[in-house]
């Protein structure tokens, strides 16, 4: 594992091996790192049982938060869009989706990097470019912020890494923040609460495979189910094809009845028929998976449509009757422009991967 980027981005033993140095108990390392990663509280001058010349020393060394929300919008449906500012002065955006029937618990779609590179059509995150990678510190802490921001009665259950930027394109960073976000001693939320979505790089979806055991949620962002289709609508593709992508989903090493979810966005006339319906059943032939479908979000780049919501049911209904577990994900925020999709910075334009 890469070197932490911030105080922020700290384990305990590196807060360890920082304490000792500094010539104080070793105990003292479980103490920051409580504070800062299961009470939130990342001001030194707040750690009460902390001595003074301790907490000099880690303003000193820069601790605080990496990011402040700079704006906060709220849907109709209780969903809220923060927009989230860096040191340097870029934003990226993290929603916060109260459950539906209980609105205590609480999902957090947090972002990976300032835009994408990938170039997905039908996404203004990709449409936008990429401008820069987050760091660990700065993913991490968008979950620390709304934490602070629910009601004393909400929880945090889940964590998505579905906001703006391609997770496994930010692989190092990405890594540290589900270490920090899953440690017992922190934030502790479950593996098995926390989902990692990508559009298909083959090569980091084996490292995370191998990283995290499988147990950290899967999805994957299909869209299309033939090569010349995926690659029109989705660049990745022309590197990594439909074959090679089952492939790797084959191999990622799931605990029993564990899933890999599969999202598919229906973009009218150019991905949902129902011979598209059929491809799926077929290219999924063996992958334990359940599917969640996604009428297409309206975004200002493009032209592009949902179909309408009779063709949505019937192609969800191909799907049941071929044998596999099919959702339709709910819009959520789309008023406030938070919903799959619509998360963006205002680039300057598509920039290439490195």
């Amino acid at each position: 594992m890469i070197a932490p980027s911030h105080p922020v981005a700290r384990l305990p033993a590196e807060w360890e091996e920082c304490v000792r140095a500094w010539g104080e108990p070793v105990y003292r390392a479980k103490q920051i790192f409580d504070w800062i990663h299961r009470r939130g509280v990342l001001d030194p001058d707040e750690m009460s049982n902390l001595p003074k010349s301790l907490r000099e020393r880690m303003k000193k060394e820069g601790l605080g938060w990496p990011i402040a929300i700079v704006s906060e919008h709220e849907s109709a449906d209780q969903t809220r869009k923060l927009v989230v500012g860096m040191l340097d002065g870029e934003r990226v955006e993290t929603v916060l989706i109260p459950a539906l029937g209980d609105d205590r618990i609480v999902t957090q779609c947090i972002s990976s990097q300032v835009g994408c590179a990938m170039g997905c059509v039908f996404c203004a995150s990709g449409v936008a470019g990429l401008k820069r990678q987050m760091s660990d510190a700065e993913i991490v802490s968008q979950v620390l912020l709304g934490r602070r921001e629910l009601r004393p009665d909400q929880r945090i259950r889940n964590v998505v890494f579905m906001g703006m930027g391609e997770p496994l394109h930010n692989y190092d960073a990405v890594a540290r923040a589900l270490v920090l976000i899953t440690h017992p001693d922190g934030l502790d939320l479950s593996k098995r609460r926390v989902t990692v979505s990508t559009s298909g790089l083959v090569k980091q979806i084996d490292r995370l495979g191998k990283d995290f055991d499988g147990r950290v949620q899967l999805a994957v962002s299909l869209h299309a189910v033939r090569d010349e289709d995926r690659s029109a609508i989705m660049p990745v593709n022309r590197k990594h094809g439909l074959d090679e992508l089952t492939d790797a989903l084959r191999r990622y090493p799931m605990p029993k009845r564990q899933r890999i979810t599969i999202e598919y966005t229906l973009i009218k006339g150019v991905n949902d028929s129902l011979q598209d319906a059929n491809g799926m059943v077929e290219l999924l032939r063996g992958i334990p998976v359940k599917v969640n479908l996604i009428p297409m979000n309206p975004i200002s780049a493009s032209d592009l449509e949902a179909p309408d919501s009779s063709h949505v049911t019937r192609f969800q209904e191909q799907l049941t009757r071929r044998g596999l577990s099919v959702f339709v994900r709910k819009t959520r925020g789309d008023d406030v422009a938070a919903a799959c999709g619509q998360l963006a910075f205002h680039g300057d334009g598509p920039r290439s991967a490195d």
